[in-house]
């Protein structure tokens, strides 16, 4: 959002508010907001309240408390869908001192460059489980080329697939991770109907969101 009409400290007070109703769901009490500040009185609170219903930035309700102004009721919607906020550093070997600072956020596009490539589709069936795909899953397809042995969703006689992908001398195999489903092999002259709809790169479940070709995590115990 621009800020250009207010000054700094009338920004800073501003962010403060949203970010504290985005995390909390409702607004700072005078006496929060005072404290977060610094301000003596609540009078400075008073002060730059005025000074955001003057420019537009807030509004008075009925009950005459004050709300965001309507022009600007997509700011909640900006700021969660924003990322993760990164917070600071944390060691990976020795203890060290924390270290706290805004190091920015992670987003989809930091996990999937190339975002305007991206779509996903609900997976329907188990033939994949052995790849930890399961039903219900959403397939996360990249609009790009396949290699050989990537896991691809393919559309074929007006049906769809989600398999890994061979091609040879003897046409196209789909082939399932779960030993209780049977390649798919279409033979060379039929190529021309087969339609590869996009390259897998990860998928979303519940548990959290996947990348391909992520590695289980292991644990190595050190012997006494």
């Amino acid at each position: 959002m621009d800020h250009s009409q207010l000054t700094r400290k009338q920004k800073e007070f501003f962010d403060f508010i949203i970010d504290y109703k985005s995390e909390h769901d409702v607004w700072p009490t005078y006496r929060e907001i005072a404290d977060h500040f610094g301000y003596k009185s609540p009078n400075s609170v008073t002060q730059n309240i005025q000074a955001l219903l003057k420019k537009e930035y807030l509004i008075k309700t009925d009950e005459e408390e004050y709300d965001i102004h309507p022009k600007l009721e997509n700011v909640f919607e900006e700021k969660d869908s924003s990322g993760i906020p990164v917070r600071g550093l944390i060691a990976a070997g020795y203890l060290q001192e924390a270290v706290e600072a805004d190091l920015g956020k992670i987003t989809l596009e930091t996990l999937f460059p190339n975002m305007d490539n991206l779509f996903a589709l609900r997976v329907s069936g188990m033939s994949m489980k052995d790849a930890e795909i399961y039903d219900g899953d959403f397939v996360l397809l990249m609009d790009t080329d396949i290699n050989e042995g990537d896991i691809g969703a393919v559309l074929y006689n007006g049906e769809t697939s989600l398999k890994r992908i061979y091609k040879d001398e003897n046409g196209l195999r789909l082939e399932p991770a779960n030993e209780e489903y049977d390649d798919i092999v279409i033979e060379p002259e039929l190529f021309e109907e087969v339609r590869v709809i996009g390259k897998y790169v990860g998928h979303v479940n519940r548990n959290g969101i996947y990348r391909a070709g992520a590695k289980r995590p292991s644990r190595k115990r050190r012997s006494n």
